[in-house]
């Protein structure tokens, strides 16, 4: 008896740790990636804080000289002898722009696949579904997009009066640059504009901006109009006081200028004008019926390969993130500074965020989905992170496709129509943070908003915020809109950009996670009228499928 005893205490002892072994290979091997991606996360963030210590400086400037920008030395000019830049001070000011190679090398992945597959997931998602259903799927997920934007303008509203940031703001005095900022009228024209391009090939990489530039202005009065010269005499006696040297002072008033605006492109996709293109061309190749099959033949071809591309790249990523992560802190502004002038108006944005992102949005899918939303988040965990690592979401939707379509099994038709569109105008995070600042800026100016001009701030915020592409810190563009809606000073912008670079990663992670929602909700909404519509597939069918 001791002896059997004995033995089964041994095999208990011997298959513990061998199912324990067993259970880590599993999770590892179900979220391998995913441990992967938390990790580099963690390893980029402590390396770029042990190697701000390492003085290490950006690229060289244009003009020759290296602007060197460590925590202790800022702003000073590194020369050599005779006018020419020292090698040794050459190879210091790269080092960080070499650092940061392999996490361009991710932004550049990432960028490469975003015009094919919104592309071809607008045009095949589209043209597989049926009029009826293509409208319904598309009035409900715009209507959903615009009341969860503007739900997150009044809880950055809430949050901002709650805490008011701005008291404990200080406002510096710092030189007018000259440059005219863009007026709210031309922001909102310019987004109309880009919603239709005129050239379907440069929208590929530009986009349409109204350029203001300095006119003076001399008008032409007649004699008895213009107004009297005044000229005074000025008398300086010299040092010794045998002389008295006069000056003339001629008082001539200074020319009026005005800022005149014309039309100009700025770098980077008009996202918002190919996926306005692309679904209505989808829409259409739907109603052409068989001779439009040929073309969603090949979107659907394009679409699947682009989804193989990201499957081989993203083993990449924990290791681009590291160094994307850790280059970002390396060319931050010095933390003790930044946190005593913005340390309240960050966390106002970040608790803002948080409520959004972890109450109000998961609550919301459970109420309408019955289903748990942890369990969803957790599917699309490494998407993002991945917003988090490149600020932008855009960049990340090949990795969201991937997360929606493998792990929490969306219709692949829902999400190709979902996700480009949410990642258009989806931008709740972005409205959250214009709404705060417009009002942070107000309470740094001592300036009294009323009832209606925070209606006009919620209105206009959920507006500019469509118009933000998704790309990195898109929204400090789009906050002239908001500011100069209730009157602000728009130089004041130039309060928060200190903190913007990180604030962008947050609303960006908020942003991606309403997308994927989003695209939850709407499976669940629409799944009697995807049920019912397998006339198409949206997708190329499987050999047993296409077995006759």
């Amino acid at each position: 008896m001791e002896w059997c005893c004995a033995l089964c205490q041994q095999t208990g002892l011997t298959m513990v740790p061998g199912a324990v072994l067993a259970r880590g290979r599993d999770v590892c091997k179900r979220n391998g990636l995913l441990i992967l991606s938390v990790l580099s996360v963690t390893v980029g963030c402590l390396l770029g804080f042990f190697l701000r210590t390492r003085r290490l400086s950006p690229q060289l400037s244009g003009s020759g000289h290296v602007i060197l920008e460590t925590a202790d030395r800022r702003g000073d000019l590194i020369q050599g002898p005779k006018g020419r830049l020292d090698l040794a001070a050459c190879e210091e000011a790269n080092e960080i722009s070499y650092f940061q190679f392999p996490g361009e090398l991710l932004m550049r992945m990432l960028k490469m696949l975003i015009l094919p597959l919104v592309v071809s997931s607008l045009m095949s998602g589209l043209a597989s579904l049926d009029a009826k259903t293509s409208s319904r799927l598309g009035i409900l997920t715009v209507a959903y997009y615009l009341w969860t934007t503007f739900v997150a303008v009044i809880v950055g509203i809430i949050m901002v009066s709650i805490i008011h940031p701005g008291g404990a703001a200080q406002k510096e005095t710092t030189e007018q640059s000259g440059k005219p900022i863009m007026s709210s009228a031309d922001a909102l024209l310019d987004l109309i504009r880009n919603m239709f391009p005129a050239n379907l090939v440069e929208a590929t990489f530009k986009q349409y901006r109204t350029k203001t530039t300095p006119v003076v202005k001399s008008p032409k009065m007649a004699s008895e109009e213009a107004p009297p010269r005044q000229i005074l005499i000025y008398g300086v006696q010299e040092e010794n006081g045998s002389h008295v040297q006069n000056f003339a002072l001629d008082l001539t008033p200074p020319p009026e200028v005005v800022y005149k605006s014309e039309p100009d492109t700025t770098d980077g996709m008009n996202v918002l004008g190919i996926v306005i293109f692309s679904a209505t061309m989808g829409i259409m190749l739907g109603r052409m019926g068989d001779n439009g099959t040929p073309l969603v033949s090949f979107c659907q071809c394009l679409n699947e390969s682009v989804m193989k591309i990201v499957a081989v790249a993203v083993w990449y990523f924990p290791f681009g993130i590291v160094f994307l992560i850790a280059g970002k802190i390396l060319e931050m502004d010095d933390p003790t500074a930044v946190r005593k002038k913005l340390g309240f108006y960050a966390v106002t944005v970040v608790c803002g965020l948080v409520v959004h992102g972890l109450f109000i949005l998961p609550l919301l899918y459970f109420f309408i989905t019955k289903k748990n939303p942890i369990v969803f988040i957790r599917g699309v965990l490494q998407a993002l992170l991945i917003a988090l690592a490149t600020s932008s979401s855009s960049a990340t939707l090949p990795i969201t496709f991937k997360c929606l379509l493998e792990n929490n099994h969306i219709d692949r038709r829902i999400a190709r129509f979902v996700l480009p569109v949410g990642a258009t105008i989806n931008m709740d995070g972005t409205a959250l943070y214009e709404a705060v600042a417009a009002i942070f800026i107000a309470q740094v100016n001592n300036y009294e908003l009323d009832f209606g001009q925070i209606i006009t701030i919620s209105i206009t915020a959920t507006a500019a915020s469509i118009g933000a592409a998704g790309i990195p810190q898109a929204g400090l563009v789009t906050m002239v809109i908001v500011l100069t809606s209730v009157g602000l000073p728009t130089d004041d912008i130039t309060l928060i950009i200190a903190v913007d670079w990180a604030l962008d990663r947050f609303r960006t992670m908020i942003n991606v996670l309403g997308d994927a929602l989003a695209a939850g909700i709407m499976a669940h909404i629409c799944r009697k009228d995807f049920a019912q519509d397998t006339g198409v597939e949206a997708c190329f069918p499987s050999p047993e499928t296409a077995a006759p």
